[in-house]
């Protein structure tokens, strides 16, 4: 007959405390098992194989009185709340089959479906082109930098329907082997760079330096070139459309110091006009 420790269980082979593991000086008897019965108890060699084992009787550990934690030895205080007080508890195996339990991919994903709804749905938007991608942060080409005056209309005049038809007037200037292309990329580079100007201008800004690659224009590998030009004879006022406005841009460009760069040499272009709150006219003329 075998003994172990009341307190923490490890057998030995005699009733002589304290025990070696913990240091507790009760003991108690142990059933042992079948396989580790001697000769003289059950008549059989020690050599013989078992085929039969005994029920060692349950197991004990100690819990704590104030939060349930459970520790193998009587070792106070919890180690998780710091109680004083631990009891000896029969341990028992109860919920461990639920708790190894593999949940499904649907438990696992039911808190999250809100956040996959939501992104679904955006993707969507891009995708059908509801929603504009460019309207993302750090997606798109930089936002222009703010400026006084009028940038999108001014004496009841669309600016940039104007600077399409300043585009026009100057295709019509040209040879017909020397055609070119209204490019969205360009226009919007030449738009920040102009208002970049305006408000170094008339409001001291230091606007942040851009590259026209940000912008999403189509040529390539070849880097625009771009100018800014300050008409200050045009008057907004005195003209009644865009076409009548366009004309005068158009023929301001063509008489400038670019004006070879404006007729020949390149394949696209583009253009932004701003009015300044003094009426100057500044136009960014952008080609590549």
């Amino acid at each position: 007959m075998k003994w172990r420790c009341t307190r923490c269980g490890k057998p030995h082979a005699r009733n002589d405390p304290p025990c070696t593991a913990c240091g507790h000086t009760t003991f108690e008897r142990a059933v042992v098992r079948a396989d580790e019965v001697t000769e003289t108890e059950s008549g059989q060699s020690p050599d013989s194989t078992a085929t039969e084992t005994v029920d060692t009787g349950p197991e004990y550990v100690w819990a704590c009185s104030n939060c349930g934690r459970q520790h193998v030895r009587n070792s106070p205080p919890c180690s998780r709340c710091g109680s004083p007080d631990l009891e000896k508890v029969e341990q028992t195996y109860d919920g461990l089959e639920r708790d190894l339990t593999t949940p499904s991919w649907l438990d696992v994903a039911r808190p999250y479906l809100p956040i996959l709804a939501g992104i679904g749905l955006v993707i969507a938007l891009f995708a059908t082109g509801v929603v504009s991608p460019s309207m993302l942060p750090g997606i798109g080409p930089p936002t222009p930098p703010d400026a006084p005056g009028q940038g999108a209309e001014a004496a009841g005049i669309d600016l940039e329907a104007a600077e399409r038809e300043v585009h026009e007037r100057l295709e019509a200037e040209r040879n017909s082997g020397e055609r070119r292309r209204f490019d969205d990329g360009l226009a919007a580079y030449a738009e920040y760079q102009n208002r970049g100007l305006v408000a170094v201008e008339f409001d001291d800004a230091e606007p942040t330096g851009v590259s026209p690659g940000e912008f999403g224009h189509s040529c390539g590998d070849v880097t625009p070139v771009g100018a800014p030009l300050v008409a200050s004879e045009i008057s907004i006022d005195s003209d009644d459309d865009e076409g009548a406005f366009a004309t005068a841009v158009a023929d301001a460009l063509l008489s400038s110091r670019f004006e070879e760069a404006v007729r020949s040499g390149y394949d696209a272009e583009g253009i932004d006009i701003h009015v300044a709150p003094n009426g100057d006219l500044y136009v960014f003329y952008a080609v590549c």
